[in-house]
């Protein structure tokens, strides 16, 4: 999953689409943690584990560790988690 990621936010969300300049789509997260020694990352995965009802565990993070623009894997029902997906994204 592609996620675009805005820290020191001022509230906590994920959900809403970016596009990029190669027309990727990356969804949109914010987390209140400021970006060093991998808080946000760390805050990033506890948002999606919580929004997507899954555990910590399930998610990692695959690429973008220093990066805005993140990839995280989710080891979960995909089915569901692409629903949960969809609505967070406003493709419903």
């Amino acid at each position: 999953m592609s996620i675009r990621l805005t820290p020191r936010s001022a509230k906590e969300a994920v959900g809403g689409i970016w596009q990029d300049s190669q027309g990727a789509v990356w969804l949109c997260a914010s987390v209140r943690a400021i970006p060093e020694k991998g808080r946000a990352n760390a805050a990033l995965i506890k948002l999606l584990a919580k929004t997507l009802g899954l555990p910590p565990a399930a998610i990692s993070l695959e690429a973008g560790d220093i990066s805005r623009l993140k990839r995280v894997r989710i080891s979960a029902n995909t089915a569901i988690v692409m629903q949960r997906l969809q609505i967070l994204a406003g493709d419903t």
